[in-house]
């Protein structure tokens, strides 16, 4: 040997600790024996506990790093064998070339190589390809294994947001519902299921919670179907993707998990999406600065004793105002809007003509959907009898047969949704009567979120502050025809305000027909009515 003076690199990997001839002592000790016998001086040795798959391990990007800062006096690079190396053969030929170029040689010292010979090189290449073909064979086992237990129905990485890896008292691990962050899951899948709130809002909702999930990997978790009982197992070589039902407890019924899929994919209507805010800060979000007329958000400021809330303007203008204060002109300005004799009953009655034609409609559609299920049904039986009798191949009876049951399956949601609007229609219309002719009751006993959807029915334009009052350009076309607020029907001008309200100065003219329609404005959403009915 004409080295003198070498490194030592010792590697093991976690599944390689148990192995006998793999520790770092016996490594070691073997390394050096070889230095003393061949009278190679070591410089310094590099231990590392890290996966041969790539070179990206931090002992050997710290020996490179020193080669390359020309101080190192090495020439040799020696360990025990070539899979102590590198288990990748592309990369470690390149490495080999690397450390030529820096004028230090790898060496085994189990197995010997002159890589000056050219014929060695055909050694090398065995040296190498044999841990890596350990590796891709030991991968490729691993792989099969999790893909059946999957198709077993059985979750086999880390468990999901809301859920525990546990193990049984046999030895079988499975997941089971989080207990606190189980429950924390299903209201967000059912929260998304309704349409009320953008999936973003939801996941702030629900880390204010406790939940400890990343907003990524949040979008992720709401289209994960393991949450409902299923497991997705993807597509490989000929087998097609599909979704099993799986071994563990579900936290949400396949319904919810089809609806809030059904949101996110934009196939199901829904209300606009809220912007959460704070208890103190209702008018967040529906504000307009009165100086520059930006929009205003609003903060807590912390004081000595306590925090004090502001809605404000980030332009260079600073304007800023108290919320307690804001809110309370917005409440006073509520107040004013009652609905003036007679228009109130007018109101009721076209309401009830415009459910009654919904309930026809939807019931003419519900007939449709299910004689279109009929059909689905019939076509798969017709199928059902070309298998039995040869004429056409399992592959395309099972193809043809999954898009059948999908297209039932969405059906019958059609169906359940329907269901859901045929309320008590009488009941229904005098609740929200009552709710109007009692607006600011309604606001002031109300939740944050349920204010905040009373203020966007109300308001279809952002609202601007002033000390003594609120201004706005248009009202809620059903609002401001039932109080006649600045209405041409009162002949009143704009900037006037006969009930000296103070939530408008100033609102677009609005003509008696199309009332006739009922906007879509003037009918609260589903859940708002829900909650109205209870306070």
């Amino acid at each position: 040997m004409n080295f003198k003076i070498a490194d030592l690199y010792i590697r093991v990997s976690t599944d390689e600790q148990k192995d006998k001839g793999y520790s770092q002592r016996d490594q070691e000790e073997r390394l050096r024996k070889f230095c003393e016998v061949n009278k190679i001086k070591i410089n310094r040795v590099y231990i590392e506990d890290y996966s041969a798959k790539t070179f990206n391990r931090p002992q050997w990007q710290l020996f490179i790093k020193n080669l390359k800062k020309k101080t190192s006096p090495v020439n040799q690079i020696i360990f025990t064998k070539w899979d102590r190396f590198s288990r990748n053969t592309a990369d470690a030929y390149q490495m080999i070339n690397i450390l030529k170029v820096l004028g230090v040689e790898a060496y085994a010292v189990e197995q010997p190589l002159d890589l000056s010979v050219p014929e060695n090189k055909m050694m090398l290449a065995f040296y190498l390809a044999v841990p890596e073909v350990e590796n891709d064979r030991r991968s490729l086992n691993v792989f099969y294994g999790m893909r059946r237990a999957k198709k077993e129905g059985r979750w086999v990485a880390s468990a999901p947001v809301g859920y525990v890896n546990k193990t049984s008292e046999s030895g079988v691990k499975y997941i089971a519902p989080h207990p606190q962050f189980g429950s924390i899951m299903k209201e967000a899948f059912e929260e998304l299921a309704k349409g009320n709130l953008a999936i973003n809002e939801i996941w702030r909702k629900a880390k204010y919670k406790g939940l400890k999930c990343g907003k990524n990997q949040f979008w992720v978790s709401m289209r994960n179907p393991v949450y409902c009982g299923r497991l997705f197992v993807p597509k490989h070589l000929d087998e097609e993707a599909m979704i099993v039902q799986g071994q563990h407890q579900p936290i949400i019924s396949l319904e919810t998990y089809n609806d809030a899929q059904d949101v996110v994919d934009g196939r199901k209507k829904h209300n606009k999406l809220k912007i959460m805010s704070p208890e103190l800060l209702p008018l967040r979000g529906f504000l307009l600065c009165p100086i520059c007329g930006r929009n205003l958000t609003g903060s807590p400021s912390k004081g000595k004793y306590k925090s004090y809330f502001y809605y404000h303007c980030i332009s260079p203008c600073r304007f800023r105002v108290n919320a307690i204060m804001a809110n309370q002109v917005f409440e006073k300005g509520l107040a004013n809007l009652k609905p003036i004799n007679g228009m109130l009953e007018l109101y009721e009655e076209i309401l009830k003509n415009n459910f009654e034609s919904m309930i026809k409609g939807s019931g003419e559609r519900k007939r449709i959907s299910k004689r279109d299920i009929d059909s689905m049904n019939i076509k798969i039986d017709k199928i059902r009898e070309l298998l039995i009798n040869d004429q056409i191949s399992p592959e395309d009876y099972g193809i043809i047969k999954k898009q059948l049951e999908e297209k039932i399956q969405n059906l019958k949601r059609k169906i359940e949704s329907f269901n859901k609007n045929e309320t008590n229609v009488d009941n229904l219309i005098k609740n929200l009567s009552n709710t109007l002719l009692n607006i600011d009751k309604a606001y002031f006993e109300a939740n944050i979120d349920l204010k905040r959807e009373i203020i966007a029915a109300i308001f279809p334009e952002k609202l601007t502050y002033y000390p003594d009052g609120y201004r706005t350009l248009r009202l809620n076309e059903g609002v401001a025809l039932i109080c006649l607020i600045n209405n041409e029907l009162h002949k009143i001008k704009n900037e006037t305000n006969s009930l000296k309200t103070d939530l408008s100065r100033e609102v677009l003219p609005t003509r008696f027909e199309l009332i006739s329609t009922v906007p879509e404005t003037i009918i609260l959403s589903i859940e708002l009515r829900e909650q109205l009915l209870q306070i």
